[in-house]
């Protein structure tokens, strides 16, 4: 145990504990006038500690990292088109992946990509589907990958019905 514990890092240590937990009991304290105490604050965050060969790996300055990326929500008409934008930078140049409900998505005759390289760098994605319908709510995603690092960026995405 000792050994685990020292092999992470505690982050955001304000998780006050009621005297009654500390003594085993369950619920709320009591304090003096009968009055009930809510102690409330944050569950710590561990994350092991990291070697130099995995810091090298997760922060390597040539990895994929999304750099622009469309808004996380976006709520659309049916019948209209669906638009998400994503742009990358990395060496060598990333990659960019589409993907909804964690599934990869290929081209079909309502859904389009357009990639534009720039420099040696970096690569701007958009994705349409256009017409929208019922389907095509869900979660999306774009995945910048090259051979040092992979970045995704999520948003979700709901139709809406205008009635008169």
């Amino acid at each position: 145990m000792k050994l685990l514990l020292s092999s992470l890092i505690i982050i955001g240590i304000l998780y006050p504990i009621s005297e009654s937990a500390k003594s085993g009991g369950g619920g709320r304290s009591r304090g003096v006038r009968g009055r009930s105490r809510v102690y409330t604050g944050r569950m710590p965050i561990l994350i092991p500690n990291r070697n130099s060969a995995s810091t090298g790996y997760y922060e390597n300055k040539d990895g994929a990292r999304i750099i622009k990326a469309s808004h996380f929500e976006l709520d659309y008409m049916l019948g209209r088109k669906i638009t998400f934008f994503c742009m990358a930078q990395g060496f060598p140049r990333p990659e960019i992946t589409w993907f909804k409900d964690g599934i990869e998505l290929y081209h079909h005759k309502f859904f389009q990509v357009h990639e534009w390289p720039i420099g040696n760098d970096t690569m701007k994605s958009k994705m349409e589907i256009d017409p929208a319908t019922q389907k095509d709510a869900g979660y999306y995603e774009c995945q910048a990958d090259n051979q040092y690092a992979v970045d995704r960026r999520g948003f979700r995405t709901d139709y809406v019905m205008i009635s008169y």
